[in-house]
């Protein structure tokens, strides 16, 4: 009888009324041992569905959303302690650098930049329509700050494609080349760190370094160059920076030279040397701007780069140009074997190319200024080379700088020293 009332009841209540009271008879049953579990069950799927209809949610989860919101979170977060650090900095206040985890390292890794780069590639390659060409490369002009009045060709027009507006050449007698000094700038550029190497570190900007053995790989090229250059042996204690050094009293010394996008992104020779061999390392194309490399350790020692090694005259020198994103085409004129950016390569793999042969025992031999190479859009330049202990820079870390103009120099007698290329090489 009391079962039948309490059905009645029930049937009288509104929806949600009635399930609340039928879960409380069936909780008193239950108490009262005379639980079924399954018309619970029925009960309780069926809350659940009445539940999902009547809100309207969809039990989906949607992992791009979700991809955004988590990333611009993160974004966020990193951007607003890289403002804080920069408010310290201003007040004098020593911040040290955010150095990202290998978890974050490898994240970025994920990102198909190689890929990214071989269909910027393909695009550049692609004419543009004679009334699209002023647009775009105005455009770009205004985006990075270029200066077309330098350029040996003004006329906007007369690019076919953004390749040749990119690796555009120069007027001659706007880059004039410093004969008071060894070595000079051999890009347009900022100047992220130079100074001497010590204890085989390398700094890529303040703060930040990278080993100079994986930068350089094995130092088995050594050989090739000189025979008086220290072959490598495993049972020698010398560290790998002494091993390049060739002559007493020398020292090691470093200078990097970042390409933004609006330079001019052909390079030169920084002195007068022989090249005798070219190591090329596939790698990553991650973005070399100061303030990736402020945030990566070794990052050049991740991408993509061709060593150039070889001797000037105080001993060894060498030019490495590294790729980026998009700038996996790394060009070196007189080598027309060099092929970068391939889509498959090994992990830590290196190609070694010598320049020397039974029919040439120099090299090939470059002037203080002549033209190397090229990149696509931008990039950094890494100068290593031997020298005495009282070569200096003329520099300061951050300064632009142009092609031409001066690194450093030797001092011998007050007066600064001049090289110059003799027809066997090096005078």
């Amino acid at each position: 009888m009391a079962a039948s009332l309490g059905n009645v009841c029930c049937n009288q209540l509104p929806l949600t009324a009635r399930k609340i009271s039928s879960g409380w008879l069936l909780f008193r049953a239950q108490g009262a041992g005379q639980f079924h579990p399954g018309p619970w069950r029925s009960l309780s799927s069926g809350r659940r569905r009445f539940n999902a209809a009547s809100l309207g949610l969809q039990a989906r989860i949607r992992p791009f959303p979700l991809l955004i919101a988590t990333g611009g979170g993160y974004m966020g977060y990193d951007q607003y302690g890289r403002y804080k650090d920069r408010e310290l900095t201003k007040i004098g206040i020593e911040v040290p650098p955010r150095i990202a985890n290998e978890t974050q390292v490898a994240l970025y890794k994920t990102i198909p930049t190689r890929l990214l780069s071989r269909a910027w590639g393909r695009l550049n390659q692609v004419e543009l329509p004679t009334w699209l060409r002023k647009p775009v490369y105005s455009l770009y002009i205004w985006t990075f700050g270029v200066n077309m009045q330098e350029a040996a060709v003004e006329d906007l027009i007369q690019y076919r494609n953004l390749g040749e507006f990119f690796r555009r050449k120069l007027k001659p007698a706007v880059r004039p080349v410093c004969d008071s000094h060894c070595v000079i700038s051999p890009a347009d550029g900022k100047i992220l760190h130079f100074g001497r190497v010590r204890n085989c570190e390398v700094e890529q900007v303040k703060g930040v370094t990278y080993s100079l053995e994986t930068f350089l790989g094995p130092h088995t090229w050594a050989e090739a160059i000189n025979s008086t250059i220290k072959p490598s042996n495993e049972e020698d204690s010398s560290s790998f920076q002494d091993l390049l050094v060739t002559k007493e009293g020398n020292e090691l010394f470093h200078c990097v030279v970042y390409l933004a996008p609006g330079d001019y992104h052909c390079f030169h020779s920084p002195t007068d040397w022989r090249v005798a061999h070219r190591r090329h390392f596939p790698g990553s194309l991650m973005s070399v701007n100061p303030g990736v490399a402020r945030w990566i350790k070794e990052l050049f020692c991740h991408n993509e780069r061709v060593v150039l090694s070889g001797e000037w005259t105080h001993g060894f020198f060498s030019l490495t140009a590294v790729g980026a994103t998009n700038v996996g085409s790394i060009r070196i004129y007189f080598d027309k074997e060099l092929r970068t950016n391939s889509p498959r390569y090994s992990k830590g793999s290196y190609n070694d190319f010598s320049y020397l042969s039974n029919n040439n025992q120099e090299g090939v031999s470059m002037r203080k200024g002549e033209h190397l190479g090229e990149f696509n859009l931008g990039s950094t330049i890494v100068l290593l080379f031997e020298a005495p202990h009282d070569f200096s820079f003329n520099l300061k870390a951050g300064q632009k700088i142009r092609y031409g103009e001066p690194l450093g120099t030797v001092s011998q007698d007050g007066q600064p020293e001049r090289h110059f290329l003799g027809g066997n090489g090096l005078n």
